[in-house]
């Protein structure tokens, strides 16, 4: 079993008033050799001047069989919902393979592909393209890609983690999205991590007036928690 909880976040009052918190709960849990399960879940919460910004919320979660091969199966669910984006609640679930491209010790990077059925629901129905207009609920299939790995280095001082995935749909080219992470921690003491993450994110088909692209940079602790057990 492995558990990563991260916390970032900035307050600020007076001629500028500002709350912004960024936490990431990432957990891993096996039974055997055969069987992984891993959740990761991100949420934002942010005000500028008491209005409200984002109050997010992203899960993602996998099942994966026999994960140590080079090649292996894996299942797959998502859950999100995004202010920002006007997005009111959002799933997808599917499968598809992972191939290891690289790992040892201190070095892992997978490849993923598979498919998976979408349903999102938005606060408002008219759309940056005209062919989605009149409905708040987009129901679609989607290519799902992903690439991601770790490393550690400077003698396991510092572990520097990274992931994107791309998904088209499968009826329309131009609804598609892609996300792209990168984070890096610095170990302070048993576990404790000074953490610096960056995350850009990329929707091609979103309610009118909202921007496709969004950034966010944050600086704050993680802290990391192995349990193996011996039997």
């Amino acid at each position: 079993m492995q558990v990563r909880i991260a916390l970032t976040g900035n307050y600020q009052t007076g001629n500028v008033e500002i709350i912004n918190l960024r936490g990431r709960l990432d957990f891993t849990a096996s039974s055997g050799q055969n069987w992984v399960f891993k959740s990761q879940n991100a949420s934002l919460y942010q005000e500028f001047y008491s209005v409200r910004a984002d109050n997010d919320l992203f899960s993602r979660n996998y099942v994966y069989f026999r994960p140590h091969g080079q090649v292996y199966p894996f299942a797959i669910a998502y859950i999100s919902k995004n202010y920002r984006r006007q997005i009111d609640f959002s799933y997808f679930a599917g499968g598809g393979l992972t191939v290891q491209l690289w790992r040892t010790r201190q070095n892992v990077i997978k490849l993923s592909a598979g498919g998976v059925y979408e349903s999102t629901r938005f606060m408002g129905s008219t759309f940056n393209s005209e062919r989605y207009n009149g409905s708040q609920t987009m129901v679609l299939g989607r290519v799902t890609t992903w690439l991601g790995g770790w490393h550690y280095l400077l003698d396991n001082r510092l572990r520097l983690y990274y992931d994107a995935f791309w998904q088209p749909a499968f009826s329309d080219a131009t609804n598609y999205r892609w996300q792209f992470d990168v984070g890096v921690d610095f170990p302070i003491w048993r576990g404790l991590n000074l953490n610096v993450a960056y995350t850009y994110t990329h929707e091609n088909i979103v309610i009118l007036k909202v921007r496709r692209d969004d950034k966010l940079l944050t600086v704050g602790l993680s802290y990391n928690l192995r349990k193996n057990r011996v039997h």
